[in-house]
């Protein structure tokens, strides 16, 4: 699909090598449609990283998007430069008054923090309650959807006794959800957290519903039929070599690392991983903007109505 980004935003090189379309604003304006304004709330310290990931996922449908990139005010990433997120990257306060067709929020490597103790808590949660009027459907990740939950449902998280970490079978219910078309009955998910969301904490809620699951990493999927959000625990996003990223990135502080599991041939890290969820990946992030144009207004002023 054609997805318009910020002509100079450093995923456009790295999309356009992979043959993903892009789509310039002068062509853009030719175009006689609407595109689907899709505002990416970026919690993750390696900005550029995450803002190709979820442009690389979201270019699977034949309906022309434009992101915004967003960033909590105040809060400069140790692994961005100042002068990107000058360039990119817009203030929650220049766009309260603008309405959005879908939000984004990922995760942060914050988890084992009470949320309260989180820098930029208090502005997260003023951003979720402004997209109940603002925004139509709402798609968080990791721990942006334990954020949400907590926020919306006071749904807690539990402190796991290791990281979860590797790839891990999941299973998809039975469910009429478009959000799950085409997804196979089970595939494989990359998995990278400390804490956890249990079953027992859904049971009065009943609109929260579960739509994938692990018997061995537990929740995955959680879609909120009443308030239209979607809530991803783990990491169908993520390119082939993140998780070894990061098990290097540990590995440089401290020696107690767990190996990811199910995630390099022969749990060799020096063998180069194999991607096992690129196209469920793909597919379910599509579902979710099919969804958002069958059931968005057509007119932006009309979203939150």
């Amino acid at each position: 699909m054609p997805i318009k980004i910020p002509q100079d935003l450093p995923a456009s090189d790295i999309l356009e090598r992979e043959g993903v379309l892009l789509i310039k604003e002068d062509d853009a304006i030719r175009q006689d449609i609407r595109p689907l304004r899709i505002l990416l709330l970026n919690l993750m310290p390696k900005k550029i990283e995450t803002e190709t990931q979820i442009a690389r996922v979201l270019a699977g449908s034949p309906l022309q998007i434009e992101i915004t990139l967003l960033a909590p005010s105040g809060h400069q990433p140790k692994n961005t430069s100042r002068e990107h997120m000058l360039d990119f990257y817009r203030k929650w306060e220049d766009i309260k008054t603008e309405k959005f067709d879908g939000l984004i929020v990922t995760g942060a490597p914050i988890e084992q923090l009470p949320f309260e103790e989180v820098t930029y808590w208090d502005e997260l949660c003023a951003i979720l309650d402004w997209s109940q009027s603002n925004v139509h459907g709402l798609f968080t990740l990791c721990w942006g959807a334990q954020a949400a939950l907590y926020h919306f449902y006071k749904i807690p998280k539990y402190q796991l006794q290791r990281k979860m970490f590797g790839v891990f079978q999941h299973t998809v219910r039975r469910h009429p959800s478009i959000l799950l078309h085409g997804l196979d009955d089970t595939f494989n998910t990359p998995v990278s957290r400390h804490t956890e969301n249990r079953i027992k904490d859904f049971s009065n809620f009943p609109h929260l519903e579960i739509l994938i699951e692990s018997d061995a990493s537990g929740l995955c999927l959680i879609q909120d039929v009443k308030r239209r959000h979607l809530h991803m625990f783990n990491h169908l996003e993520y390119d082939s070599d993140t998780l070894h990223n990061e098990y290097i990135r540990d590995l440089s502080t401290r020696q107690d690392v767990n190996l990811p599991l199910n995630y390099y041939p022969d749990d060799d890290p020096k063998n180069d991983p194999v991607n096992s969820w690129r196209g469920n990946g793909h597919l379910l992030f599509s579902n979710w903007v099919n969804f958002l144009y069958q059931t968005t207004p057509f007119l932006l002023k009309d979203i939150g109505k």
